[in-house]
């Protein structure tokens, strides 16, 4: 739990795809999410071309790997290639985000991209964008939202509800192997001083939730209080 986890391997990130029509904001969006320009912004269709991977700490997921995909919506020999390639993406998605345009409502692009999700049973999200320039979209369920990449508008709870969602779904337990009822287990936790107040991060999350599934007794300091804690446990 002390080490840095911009060590953590891809494979153990969670991996989000996120998939649209092209022009719909994909790429602002995830600019938006990430605070980086990720990937290239520009008002021609077709921008993006090859899907664009960033591995990073997304506060309040914790280690995570985003991909931009090209439009899905392109055509000629060049634009099913890029659909193919969308189409590989979503196959190591952990989580799949529809970015939809909120001007033009759900579209047969999307509604077969949802397709596609639901057949694979990804779990995901409808993110409709552009809320800055029409005012009468209203997500559907509790997992659409509607978002402006160019104001920021709930880009924050965008992010909340990727965590949940990411609590939500199957995962690998972080210390299935490691722990046996009754064992003491001291996790060393790092507070981040950028991750919102009374939050821990995912990985933190989940380990302490191991240990607790497993029967065992959770000890948690920070970093600076590991070697009193061991000592009080040598006294005990």
């Amino acid at each position: 739990m002390s080490a840095s986890l911009n060590a953590t391997p891809s494979g153990e990130r969670v991996h989000i795809g996120f998939f649209g029509r092209r022009n719909a904001g994909k790429s602002s969006l995830v600019n938006a999410v990430t605070g980086q320009d990720l990937s290239v912004v520009s008002d021609i269709k077709g921008t993006t071309t090859d899907p664009v991977r960033k591995a990073m700490e997304l506060l309040p997921l914790g280690p995570v790997l985003i991909i931009d995909t090209p439009g899905f919506d392109d055509s000629g020999a060049l634009g099913a290639l890029r659909v193919q390639k969308a189409r590989e993406v979503l196959r190591e998605s952990d989580i799949a985000v529809l970015v939809a345009d909120a001007t033009a409502g759900l579209t047969p692009a999307d509604q077969e991209l949802l397709a596609i999700f639901k057949e694979r049973q990804t779990p995901h999200i409808i993110a409709y964008n552009k809320s800055d320039l029409v005012h009468n979209v209203r997500p559907e369920d509790e997992n659409s939202i509607v978002v402006s990449a160019q104001t920021g508008e709930q880009i924050g709870a965008l992010k909340e509800l990727l965590a949940r969602l990411t609590l939500q779904r199957p995962e690998r337990k972080l210390l299935q192997d490691l722990v046996a009822p009754g064992d003491f287990v001291v996790l060393v936790t790092p507070i981040d001083s950028a991750a919102p107040k009374g939050r821990m991060i995912l990985p933190q999350q989940q380990a302490i939730r191991d240990v607790l599934d497993a029967g065992a007794i959770n000890v948690v300091v920070r970093e600076h209080e590991l070697a009193a804690a061991l000592q009080r446990l040598g006294e005990a």
